[in-house]
């Protein structure tokens, strides 16, 4: 396979050109390809690209029968509408629908102790590695994993094998990859490669799925002003390296040091890409290491609508809402029903501020019951909108109406951080 890593030279980043050659050269270097899987991610990652490069791949495969398969995860499957906005003019009929309950087939196990170890025994339980079954299927000759490295509050740094395991994995590897990281710290994780839930997908990668024929493209992408994409730089191939390189360029360009933690924090969730707390609670996530003791996040997000993104998981967030690491912990002990979600678990712990800042939920379809009963404080859309007018606030610092108020205007594109918090939580 011809392993390739380029970056761009300006800011406007690797042009479409630059990338469609680079994917035909990897391609070329295959040989003939009769059957292809695509793993894009699902539209919750727009700005990972890969609209744009599965198209390509699409073109520069006009002879082989081409299957997509959205690396979903837990999300809620893509609906027509959002495959034709993200990936225009291939046909609806070629995309699969991921089922992580249903359609995945355990292929190994991490043992406990390699858990153990690696999580400095806080997790001590051996983790199933499943996949889908279709990417165990023979008759592809190529399976291509397309995706973002950025920042995450799980793995530590998104995407790699994590495309896989997660958002083509079973229950086992999607809760108990979260609660990992969770026990072991977001905040000990986001922004760095090695953690110990990469350390499990490592292994998972070495022991278990090395003699499938799959290629990874990875991105790294920023975005300007006007929302435009711009590809800083794109890997292709299978090793390792490759995601080491690409960590190292998003640690470039999506880490945001700030010389003092932020005191009032709005952030706007873009509606075609934020449907659920799920996903919106990126705005805290990506904003923890920053936000001041006693500040306060407003969370712009007129696309949400509900909790959770799987029905089960919804049910979960409602019965036991944002709590924090202490009181989550408390609950897996004594409620079977979370016991089984470890990932809902997770998500709880790293949805809360664990009581340092105050958290506001601005919802376009959620009523203020429903926000304030999963703990948030609720303020109606229209209100947070005519104060904090998305169309008019820039990145960064704003004066509104004599407040100092720090804007973020899509919390996916990076992790904002206090440099004294970052560099501590080691």
């Amino acid at each position: 396979m011809n392993n390739q890593f380029l970056t761009a030279a300006t800011a406007e980043g690797l042009s479409d050109q630059e990338i469609k050659a680079a994917l035909k050269a990897s391609l070329d270097s295959l040989g003939e390809l009769k059957k292809v899987l695509i793993i894009p991610p699902d539209i919750t990652r727009l700005n990972a690209h890969a609209g744009p490069i599965t198209c390509m791949l699409w073109d520069l495969l006009p002879d082989a029968e081409i299957d997509i398969m959205p690396a979903l995860g837990t999300h809620m499957p893509m609906t027509k509408e959002e495959v034709d906005f993200m990936f225009p003019g291939l046909p609806f009929e070629r995309f699969l629908e991921h089922d992580w309950r249903n359609d995945i087939v355990k292929i190994g196990e991490v043992p406990a102790d390699f858990v153990s170890e690696v999580s400095e025994e806080r997790m001590q339980q051996s983790i199933d590695v499943e996949l889908n079954k279709r990417i165990l299927d023979p008759s592809y000759d190529l399976i291509i994993s397309v995706g973002q490295v950025v920042p995450h509050e799980v793995v530590g740094m998104a995407n790699y094998s994590k495309n896989l395991f997660v958002g083509c994995g079973g229950n086992s590897m999607i809760n108990s990859s979260h609660y990992l990281g969770a026990l072991y710290g977001m905040e000990r994780m986001m922004g760095r490669e090695n953690t110990p839930v990469r350390a499990v997908f490592d292994y998972a990668e070495e022991h278990f799925i090395k003699d499938l024929p799959v290629m990874y493209i990875l991105t790294v992408t920023t975005t300007d002003r006007n929302d435009i994409v711009h590809v800083q730089s794109l890997a292709l191939g299978r090793e390792r390296e490759l995601f080491s390189k690409s960590c190292v360029e998003s640690q470039k360009h999506n880490l945001i040091f700030l010389d003092e933690p932020i005191k009032k924090a709005v952030v706007y969730l873009k509606p075609e890409e934020f449907r659920t707390t799920w996903v919106g609670n990126k705005s805290i996530y990506r904003m923890r290491m920053a936000m001041a003791d006693e500040g306060e996040l407003i969370i712009l997000a007129p696309g949400v609508h509900k909790f959770g993104e799987d029905d089960g998981n919804d049910v979960l967030i409602a019965k036991y809402g944002y709590v924090g690491y202490q009181r989550v912990a408390e609950l897996v002990a004594k409620n079977d029903d979370l016991k089984a979600g470890l990932g809902v678990a997770a998500h709880l712990i790293h949805g809360s501020s664990e009581g340092r800042f105050s958290i506001t939920y601005a919802p376009g379809h959620m009523t203020k019951e429903q926000i304030e009963s999963v703990n948030f404080n609720y303020m109606p859309y229209e209100e947070a909108a005519a104060k904090y007018n998305p169309a008019v606030l820039v990145d960064g610092y704003n004066n509104v109406n004599g407040e100092k108020v720090f804007y973020v205007s899509n919390p996916a594109l990076g992790l904002w951080a206090y440099k004294e918090t970052f560099y501590k939580q080691i």
